[in-house]
């Protein structure tokens, strides 16, 4: 007779980092636990919480829920404890607010297992709670291509929640860099896929949910800042690649990429944000045309470039472009 599910070596090691997450742990834990694959364990790691978050984690009831605890040390560092802690030959994470879709890990685990020489398998996504159009399902494209490497640079291609890694690779990779508390998914993703094999699962199997509003102004700017400074982690790691693409095209992936993030910021009519990105273009010395009477005013100060963007919207009757 085979022993129950729960208490056999677990397939998989779902990795959960909390921090004040009363309002939504539950549904999250019972995303990871109503599985279709039970032979699970869930790795619920508190970052210092203040609220009831591990009251409702430790009235869950479930013999697959394995409780850590840190002090604050951010979610870098509590994702980190949890890949020490796993039993299991694959890892995946999942946040306190976020879901799956049932047989989410089921059908990960069955591409990894498909492709022993893969490192992770990947899925599609859904925004759950935005507006205008940004909650459409997506499919991200297979990316084992000629330009692998150059489109995973350019950024965050998954979610942290869509995918299924190999234990044995993450942890050779050295997991999260806990300098980062923005864009350490994108870091490792990149020191995980970009030499190695990652398979794609072409289904939506992972939901983000947005309950929070707009962003703050300093996780926007903390966010580009992060992501460029990953970017060129990994030029500075792998010269050769650089080389290889050229200096022209790596000043459109990375500073581009900051000056994309500014006019987003821009258009969201987030002047604070986008004034602090735009200098930012300015101290890189990456300045396109048709952009330029848009950042060049950040070279005043705060209060002044907003009080001239004003103006210059009333003189020009400027709105924000519609979406397609």
């Amino acid at each position: 007779m085979n022993p129950p599910a729960d208490r056999m070596t677990p397939a998989v090691s779902v990795i959960m980092p909390c921090f004040n997450s009363a309002r939504s742990v539950a549904g999250s834990a019972a995303s990871a636990l109503g599985q279709t694959m039970r032979n699970l364990e869930l790795i619920v790691v508190d970052n210092g919480s203040s609220d009831q978050t591990m009251p409702i984690v430790e009235a869950i009831g479930d013999s697959r829920v394995r409780v850590l605890r840190q002090p604050i040390r951010g979610v870098s560092a509590a994702r980190n404890m949890g890949i020490e802690a796993a039993r299991s030959e694959f890892i995946a994470f999942l946040d306190s607010d976020d879901t799956w879709a049932a047989e989410c890990l089921a059908k990960l685990h069955a591409a990894l297992v498909a492709r022993p020489d893969a490192v992770l398998a990947y899925c599609g996504w859904q925004n759950l709670g935005l507006r205008g159009g940004r909650d459409a399902p997506f499919v991200p494209p297979d990316y084992e291509r000629s330009d692998k490497i150059e489109a995973l640079l350019g950024g965050c291609r998954w979610p942290i929640h869509a995918a299924l890694t190999r234990t044995r690779a993450i942890r050779e990779a050295g997991g999260f860099d806990p300098r980062f508390a923005y864009a350490e998914d994108f870091g490792l993703w990149l020191r995980l896929a970009a030499f190695a094999r990652v398979v794609r699962v072409p289904e939506v199997l992972a939901f983000y949910h947005h309950h929070d509003g707009p962003r703050a102004t300093r996780d926007l700017v903390r966010a580009a800042c992060q992501l460029r400074a990953v970017q060129r982690d990994f030029l500075r790691c792998h010269p050769q690649f650089g080389r290889g693409l050229g200096r022209r095209r790596i000043r459109q992936m990375v500073d581009g990429e900051l000056l994309r993030r500014g006019m987003e910021s821009y258009w969201a009519r987030d002047l604070d944000a986008a004034h602090a990105i735009f200098r930012m273009v300015l101290k890189a010395g990456y300045l396109k045309l048709a952009e330029s009477r848009y950042v060049l005013p950040a070279l005043l100060p705060r209060r002044a470039f907003r009080a001239l963007v004003s103006r210059l919207e009333r003189s020009r009757g400027e709105n924000r472009p519609t979406r397609a």
